[in-house]
Parts: structure tokens; C-alpha cells; sequence
């Protein structure tokens, strides 16, 4: 697993903070062995998953069906890197306005 996919909640978009649990079981069953769960971060504005994947865009398609399942897509964004790099590649929204950053 060559790539790390993060998925970014803005904190106002989530019903609360234990929902997240909910959102991390629901990806756990639905990527399977595909994705491993790196675990998350939880800051004031955000909320961080981190996954390790090896095709970052099939993971991120199959994450997105189970988001939109749990209504929680507004407020979400999502990018890759490889495993201990830098540069961020956007895949969520589409049209991102901004640089995908962690915090």
C-alpha cells in the first residue's frame, strides 16, 4: 500500500464528534482489505482520516458511497500522497478552490 488517502470533515458538517466512529465501522466493512485505516486526528475546525491504499481514486469511490449513504458529503474533502510525501493530489470536491493541506 503505496498511498495514503486522507478524508477531511469540516467539525460543522457532523452531527458530533461521536459519529465518527459510525463513519470509520461503515468504511472499515465497505473498502475491506483494499484500505487500511491509519487512524484519525481531531482538531478544532477538522477532522482527519488517514488510510493507506493501494489504488488511492478505486478507495476514495468506494468511501464516497458509504459518505453519501450517511449524508455527511458537504464538508468533506479528500486528497492522496504517497506514503511519507508531501505533495497532496485533490480528489474531492471535483473543483477544489484550494490546496489540500493537514493542518
Amino acid at each position: 500500500m503505496d498511498y495514503q488517502l486522507v478524508i477531511k470533515f469540516w467539525r460543522p458538517s457532523l452531527p458530533d464528534e461521536a459519529f465518527l466512529a459510525t463513519i470509520e465501522q461503515e468504511l472499515n466493512q465497505a473498502l475491506g482489505d483494499t484500505a487500511e485505516q491509519e487512524g484519525h486526528d481531531v482538531g478544532p475546525k477538522e477532522i482527519n482520516l488517514f488510510m493507506l491504499t493501494a489504488d488511492p481514486r478505486h478507495s476514495f469511490r468506494r468511501a464516497k458511497a458509504v459518505l453519501e449513504r450517511l449524508g455527511v458529503t458537504h464538508g468533506v474533502s479528500a486528497a492522496y500522497r504517497l506514503v511519507g510525501g508531501a505533495e497532496f493530489t485533490s480528489l474531492w470536491p471535483l473543483r477544489a478552490m484550494r490546496r489540500f493541506k493537514l493542518p
